[in-house]
Formats: C-alpha cells, sequence, structure tokens
C-alpha cells in the first residue's frame, strides 16, 4: 500500500510520439495525475480520459500535469488516444504488471471481448488514480477492483483549490498502532 507523504515507486516508461515518461523527472509546479486506465478494451477507460482530456488546462493552470498509463502496447494506446482525440493528454503504455502491483493495483484477468468487441488481454491492471507531488511523494490515491465508480476529474479541481489555498497536506499518513 502507498502512503502519503511517503515516496511513490518509480515510473519509467515509453510515451506516445516518442520519448519516455519518467515520474522522477516530472516538472510541473505541483505534481503529476498518473491516470492509470485497464486498456483500449474498456469503454468506461475511453470516457474517463475523455473528461481528463477537456480538463488537462484547468489542471495545468493550477501547476498539474498529467498522464495515462497501461499496460497496452503501443498500438492500443495509439488507438485509445486517438478513441478520445487525444490533444494535450499525454499516454504511457507497456506497463510492467509487476510495477502495476508495486502502484497497488489490482490485476484482472481475461474475460475475452467486451462489450464493444475489443478482446481483453490475458492479464491487465485495474484502474489507481493518484496525485504525485514534485518531490514525487504522494498526495492523493485512488485505486479500484472495477472499473465502475472513479474518482471524477471534475471534483478534484475544485479540491485541489481548496488544497492550494489552504497549504492543505496529504491525509492518511499514520502508519503507527491504532
Amino acid at each position: 500500500m502507498l502512503i502519503p507523504r511517503q515516496k511513490t515507486p518509480e515510473l519509467k516508461l515509453p510515451t506516445l510520439g516518442g520519448g519516455e515518461f519518467d515520474l522522477s523527472a516530472e516538472n510541473s509546479e505541483r505534481g503529476t495525475i498518473v491516470c492509470f486506465y485497464r486498456g483500449l478494451h474498456c469503454p468506461i477507460c475511453a470516457t474517463y480520459l475523455t473528461e481528463l482530456e477537456k480538463l488537462i488546462g484547468d489542471f495545468a493552470e493550477r501547476g498539474v500535469g498529467a498522464i495515462a498509463v497501461s499496460s497496452d502496447g503501443e498500438e492500443r494506446t495509439a488507438l485509445m488516444a486517438e478513441k478520445i482525440n487525444a490533444k494535450g493528454l499525454r499516454f504511457a503504455y507497456d506497463l510492467p504488471l509487476q510495477t502495476a502491483r508495486v502502484w497497488g493495483l489490482y490485476i484482472s484477468t481475461s474475460r475475452g471481448k467486451t462489450s464493444i468487441g475489443i478482446e481483453e488481454p490475458a492479464l491487465f491492471s485495474e484502474p489507481g488514480l493518484f496525485l504525485v507531488r514534485p518531490d514525487q511523494t504522494l498526495f492523493y490515491g485512488a485505486v479500484q477492483t472495477m472499473p465502475f465508480v472513479r474518482p471524477h476529474f471534475r471534483e478534484l479541481i475544485p479540491a485541489l483549490d481548496f488544497a492550494i489555498a489552504n497549504d492543505y497536506p496529504a491525509r492518511g499518513e499514520y502508519t503507527g498502532a491504532v
């Protein structure tokens, strides 16, 4: 389990358009949203990433960058970026499932073709959303066992505004005896 205010695992992956995403080298003023999604086969992911794409500018105004990450290969990732008409959202691909586990993501097995007729990979990670501060410590995290009921990006914006205005710390950091 990742702990708020503690350093997150490393994350280095290839990105669409060339280059590499390296979380430790990110330079957004207030941090980076790392949005792990299930893959091209997931219609809910496409809707979710479309919402994030629409709000990229709002997050950038607050000093927050964003990247969408999956275990899909380059081709499927490019198809997802095309599907959501991505202009500002960066995409990283080839997430090793061992790395997904280190981030606390759940892993699922294929159930064949989805409702949109795309084959699920044999194994893939379920969604996770993290806001990682510039010092690579966790500020916010949410992981799921299912593709349903994800945190809404539109709700994250006023939460960021509040956290910025009030210098609100990451919560959930206590690891002592209870």
